[in-house]
């Protein structure tokens, strides 16, 4: 009897004998790290992979907004849906996937409930409907050549969370009434440049900064008080990049006394490193994991279509 050997249930089973399935194609398979999701690279693509034991008539997976999202921002993003067994395995673009998301039905927590039928085709709302998987269906070539386009060098997935968390800021800023400022103007989230969701297309020139550090933080938060800009919080991102960085561009915002300062990582040893060695000011500066942002971003939305739905 091994006790110190953990039973994996068959959705594991399942994702473990597709990520082998991978590896016969001679594949590299990295787990992401920085993603709280079960999401691999495979090839040269980002792979989400969930799995549903062998159903009567349909196989049901659900997925959470957030995690979708996250994808979907990814380079080359899919997402594979294993229905029973490795044979039938449906590889769909993540993007395609998500155009459809309006169509699947999911719980106020934003947990979408996906369902696939015998066919192998994911059904959504209204009679008949269905997205067309026949062309996915175990097609592993699309992982492991997907399009090349020559014009853009491909982002890392660290890269590629960077805009995202950059993009939800900026979103949880404007919802809460904020003017909202981001350096990155042509950097995208869902398929939107980060200078359309921000409402600032420059950043207020400050008396006791210095404003070429000052503009290049990563997400501000402003106050109107009459004509001038009031800085009230300012946000660093730091998955690939040092802390040390991050810290000290907020650093000249610290005449500010009101102004607060969240450094957005994966790391938490790292950032307690360096920020201990700003002793005089560390209780200013607070970390906070890059996934509570996305759970922080969730609420936020939700709680926007419900006021907006009971209208109060």
């Amino acid at each position: 009897m091994n006790l110190g050997k953990k039973t994996l249930n068959p959705s594991d089973l399942l994702a473990n004998a597709f990520l082998e399935k991978a590896k016969e194609f001679q594949a590299s398979v990295e787990l992401l790290k920085v993603l709280k999701s079960r999401t691999y690279k495979i090839g040269e693509a980002n792979v989400l992979v969930r799995a549903s034991s062998e159903g009567n008539r349909r196989y049901f997976f659900g997925i959470n907004y957030i995690t979708i999202e996250e994808i979907a921002n990814l380079e080359n993003p899919f997402i594979a849906f294993i229905c029973g067994s490795v044979e039938k395995t449906v590889i769909i673009p993540a993007k395609l996937f998500f155009k459809h998301l309006h169509q699947i039905s999911h719980d106020r927590n934003g947990e979408y409930k996906i369902n696939i039928d015998q066919a192998l085709n994911i059904v959504l709302s209204g009679r008949g409907n269905r997205i067309d998987c026949k062309n996915f269906i175990n097609n592993w070539s699309l992982l492991l050549a997907p399009p090349v386009f020559e014009e853009e060098k491909p982002k890392t997935v660290e890269e590629s969370l960077h805009s995202v968390l950059q993009g939800r800021l900026l979103e949880i800023g404007n919802i809460r009434s904020y003017q909202t400022y981001c350096p990155d103007k042509s950097k995208k989230f869902n398929e939107r440049k980060l200078e359309e969701i921000a409402t600032l297309q420059t950043c207020p020139d400050l008396q006791f900064s210095d404003y070429n550090l000052l503009r290049q933080i990563d997400v501000l938060w402003f106050k109107n008080r009459g004509s001038n800009f009031i800085p009230e919080y300012a946000f660093e991102v730091e998955l690939s990049t040092g802390v040390w960085s991050g810290v000290g561009r907020m650093a000249t915002l610290l005449d500010y006394k009101n102004v607060g300062f969240y450094v957005i990582a994966n790391d938490a040893k790292k950032y307690n490193q360096v920020v201990n060695s700003f002793s005089e000011y560390k209780n200013r500066f607070k970390f906070i994991a890059n996934y509570s942002i996305g759970e922080l971003y969730s609420a936020e939305i939700n709680l926007k279509e419900l006021r907006i739905n009971i209208g109060l």
